[in-house]
């Protein structure tokens, strides 16, 4: 019952200060499980994650679906889910109700043109932090070049590559990048 609290009020905390959509969340859900709570080591959340990007649906919540499964089963993917949808919810509703009253006052527009490059930033910072754990296996502060791996190396460059220059749907590029790492681990052994 305790480890139940511990994810409800954890993701409740999650849907909070999520602010800047699902990746923005990342970094919170990453923080909540991992590091203070330790429900979940770095590779095992970072697996969660992958596969929470992979399914339909926002992520924030996929990750918390995924998250309860893993920790708690049914009782914690209706905990984790709820409480990350319940914050998110309320405030949904008291800002919709303010911004239709308000949005003609321009210090609105101001603060909102304000908010902008902080959701960057965490959007950003989610970003930097799977590119470590997929490269490095390790956050940031953790990585070492002589932990890099080169077959992940390798395929983010070249979806990058095909991503912008071809403009390629990132379904296909996710789908063939999965292909072409298990067909390369395949190859040595690896699988």
């Amino acid at each position: 019952m305790l480890l139940l609290l511990k994810l409800f009020f954890a993701f409740i905390q999650v849907g909070l200060f999520s602010v800047g959509g699902g990746y923005a969340a990342i970094p919170l859900i990453q923080e909540q499980i991992v590091s203070v709570h330790g429900l979940m080591t770095l590779e095992e959340f970072s697996d969660l994650i992958t596969v929470a990007e992979m399914t339909p649906g926002p992520i924030s919540i996929n990750s918390a679906t995924f998250v309860g499964m893993r920790i708690a089963g049914i009782p914690g993917v209706l905990l984790c889910s709820i409480g990350c949808i319940i914050p998110s919810f309320c405030i949904c509703l008291l800002l919709a109700h303010f911004y239709y009253k308000y949005r003609s006052v321009g210090g609105v527009q101001v603060v909102l043109g304000a908010m902008r490059p902080a959701v960057v930033a965490l959007i950003a910072s989610a970003g930097a932090s799977i590119l470590m754990l997929a490269l490095f296996q390790a956050e940031l502060s953790d990585a070492a070049f002589g932990d890099l791996r080169f077959v992940e190396l390798g395929i983010f460059i070249a979806a990058l590559v095909i991503l912008r220059k071809f403009k390629i749907s990132a379904v296909a590029i996710i789908l063939g990048s999965g292909v072409v790492g298990t067909v390369i681990y395949a190859l040595m052994g690896a699988v």
